[in-house]
């Protein structure tokens, strides 16, 4: 093929559309944070069909068992372009799913994303990933491979989708299923940064009237709260493992909220009893609550009310467990017999 035909070829195909050159110059922007999360586990990362990862080390483990998520960022890609940030939305992406499995008692292993617009542009993708590579390096976890997809017709101009999967690990015997929780034991709560990325159609319907820039009684602006990272909860609960503690349940509070999440958790003939005013709630959820004229049963059910994980443990461990994690970590509620519901007073 000659190289006339090769360049009529690629000027038909940009015609429709889809951009080939921008695909390559997005992988060559973000290759040197991808790499930069690799250990010596990856044998093949970027620019192979399919990556590569050693599993040698499950070698050393009595019974392994591998656990996966896949997850995304909802409409807070629409919260970053309006704010025209991207550096921010790829470590939601990572964190999230960090916790998701984290809540089975599994350590992160790889994770591989996937980019979706109608028309590519390279810069912005490669922050988005460089916010991918920040958060895995942070969680000791390589970023293996992904997908980075320009699909006029698909998707709508200026918007773009972010999605990805975590593989992690856990001994068999160490999983975290709920099973273990009883009535009496106590509800811990550790705080989140904000909404994390859940809740914000409803979020951005509410305040879209209202000016962004606007600062909060914490001093950061309404946007900022808004794209505030999505926490990860690796290191605390590392923390209450290391420390000792016999952790029962965890329930990452994403979609869905306390009413959804809590009970995926809990044994049958089992609920929890939430008892507000037992934590800081933030600023932003008390604006859309009254900006909205929202009811306390819809808040609960939508965002996480400024608790992004909540954990069980035995009552004589909650005080440890406080001190373990020093001022990160509130005492919310209990696990009560009845109803598999959450009731929070």
């Amino acid at each position: 093929m000659t190289q006339k035909t090769q360049s009529k070829q690629s000027n038909t195909y940009a015609a429709a559309g889809v951009n080939i050159a921008a695909g390559q110059r997005a992988v060559d922007l973000m290759a040197d944070a991808v790499r930069a999360t690799y250990g010596p586990d990856v044998l093949a990362g970027i620019g192979a069909f399919g990556g590569l990862f050693d599993a040698t080390r499950l070698q050393a483990m009595k019974a392994p068992v591998l656990v996966a998520s896949t997850d995304g960022v909802g409409t807070k890609t629409k919260v970053a372009a309006q704010l025209g940030r991207w550096d921010t939305v790829g470590q939601d992406l990572v964190n999230h799913c960090v916790n998701d499995i984290l809540v089975q008692g599994a350590q992160p292993l790889f994770f591989l994303d996937y980019i979706a617009s109608s028309k590519l542009e390279a810069e912005q993708v490669a922050t988005v990933v460089g916010g991918v590579a920040t958060a895995c390096r942070e969680a000791g976890c390589a970023l293996l491979g992904g997908e980075t997809a320009e699909m006029p017709g698909v998707y709508v101009p200026g918007e773009f989708d972010l999605a990805g999967t975590i593989i992690g690990t856990v001994e068999r015997e160490r999983i975290v299923d709920g099973g273990r929780a009883r009535a009496g034991d106590v509800v811990l709560g550790l705080p989140s940064t904000g909404l994390h990325t859940n809740g914000y159609s409803l979020a951005r319907q509410v305040l879209s009237d209202l000016d962004w820039s606007i600062p909060l009684t914490t001093g950061d602006s309404i946007g900022a709260a808004l794209l505030a990272v999505h926490r990860s909860y690796l290191q605390p609960i590392r923390q209450l493992w290391n420390a000792g503690i016999d952790v029962r349940a965890m329930a990452h509070i994403t979609g869905g909220g306390f009413v959804d999440n809590i009970p995926r958790v809990l044994p049958a003939g089992t609920g929890a009893l939430i008892r507000r005013g037992t934590w800081p709630e933030l600023p932003i959820f008390d604006l859309i609550q009254r900006t909205g004229h929202i009811a306390d049963d819809e808040m609960f059910h939508v965002f996480n009310m400024g608790l992004g994980m909540l954990v069980v443990v035995p009552p004589e461990q909650a005080q440890p467990a406080q001190s373990t994690l020093a001022g990160d970590c509130y005492v919310v509620g209990e696990i009560i017999a009845g109803a598999h519901e959450v009731k929070v007073r």
